[in-house]
């Protein structure tokens, strides 16, 4: 069956409010397409896409800004992100093996578009995570056709699928069955009433723990012979506010607090990313504003504490969406993972945790 978030279940991470989906798609304009492949025993993998706006991505450029925790990881189009501060193509999350197929597909959906007849040139985003404990990863049963029906299927202003759905079908965190979380968390007026969304692609290792409480102490090891410390996190984060590149940057750094908040290990084998990008219009770079001295609007360094507490919050959450809404998975040489007893933790957190409503 599948599952509940925990803030369905009576729970609230932080302190600033979410918005009305308690997801990345509550910053307007944002799209999120999945793809999830189950075939027969084996297969248990998927693709998804994030886009920053319906425009043309290539010609309507938004600011963007990554960190790298732990940089065991094969993300594309990471060196041009951080040296032009910039995203010209949608986001797509998948497998380590994948990783060829889904630039691709960027690729194809990038060039089909009349605007871009005379582009020579495309930098390609794709992060991913090793889905290979579930998933006969070494099939590469994944095709550029998935990729793009990812890209093509991505909607706006609807809830976002999560637990075992696009690139977290196959994917394990801490033990125990992972997948796509997402949450979002909006300032108020005193803020600027923006809006700041965290979709995460789960497949860490560490040590659960649910809002401060160390909940792997209470449950029984859910994978016998499992390295529950190994494992990567693709954390996308989106924002209407506007602003720069840099502090777009520093965004993404606050990102792997609420990370921790959750019992991440960082582990030597992990691949730990966040990128961050806004999709306000007045920072959009145009072709027009590439080719030009112009004045674009840039919240300053005084207001941004708001937007990384919202961050942290936002991503914490998103993790145990990943978690709470994941289900139990058979997969690769008959391996079965288990979702996160749901009851048992809700119990375990009734006990111990003051802001249970």
């Amino acid at each position: 069956m599948p599952g509940s978030s925990l803030r369905a279940l009576g729970f609230y991470p932080g302190e600033f409010a979410p918005g009305p989906l308690n997801s990345i798609t509550d910053v307007p304009g944002v799209r999120v397409g999945h793809v999830t492949l189950i075939e027969g025993e084996n297969v248990r993998t998927g693709a998804t896409a994030i886009l920053p706006h319906g425009d043309n991505l290539y010609q309507d450029r938004v600011p963007a800004g990554i960190a790298v925790a732990n940089g065991f990881g094969k993300m594309a189009g990471v060196t041009q992100v951080q040296e032009l501060g910039e995203l010209e193509t949608p986001i797509l999350l998948t497998h380590t093996l994948a990783v060829s197929m889904a630039m691709e597909a960027v690729i194809q959906w990038t060039l089909a578009h009349d605007e871009t007849n005379e582009v020579f040139s495309i930098n390609a985003v794709v992060g991913e995570t090793n889905d290979g404990f579930l998933n006969d990863i070494r099939r590469r049963s994944l095709t550029v056709g998935h990729m793009l029906s990812a890209i093509e299927g991505a909607v706006g202003g609807q809830e976002v699928r999560e637990g075992a759905v696009g690139a977290g079908t196959g994917t394990v965190c801490m033990g125990w069955k992972g997948g796509i979380g997402t949450s979002s968390r909006q300032l108020g007026e005193q803020f600027g009433r923006y809006t700041l969304g965290v979709l995460v692609q789960t497949n860490f290792g560490g040590s659960l723990r649910v809002l401060g409480i160390p909940i792997d102490r209470y449950l029984a090891l859910p994978q016998a012979g499992f390295n529950r410390n190994d494992g990567s996190i693709m954390i996308i984060i989106a924002t209407d506010a506007p602003l720069a590149n840099r502090n777009l940057r520093r965004i993404a750094w606050r990102a792997f607090a609420g990370l921790a908040r959750t019992g991440a290990a960082f582990s030597n084998g992990s691949g730990d990313y966040a990128l961050a990008f806004s999709t306000a219009n007045s920072v959009r770079r145009t072709a027009a504003r590439r080719k030009e001295v112009c004045l674009v609007e840039d919240l300053p360094n005084e207001r941004m504490s708001p937007l990384f507490q919202a961050v942290i919050e936002a991503t914490e959450e998103a993790i145990y969406n990943a978690l709470f809404m994941a289900v139990d998975m058979h997969g690769y040489k008959g391996r079965l993972i288990k979702a996160l007893p749901r009851e048992h933790v809700i119990h375990i957190l009734e006990r111990q945790v003051d802001c249970f409503l």
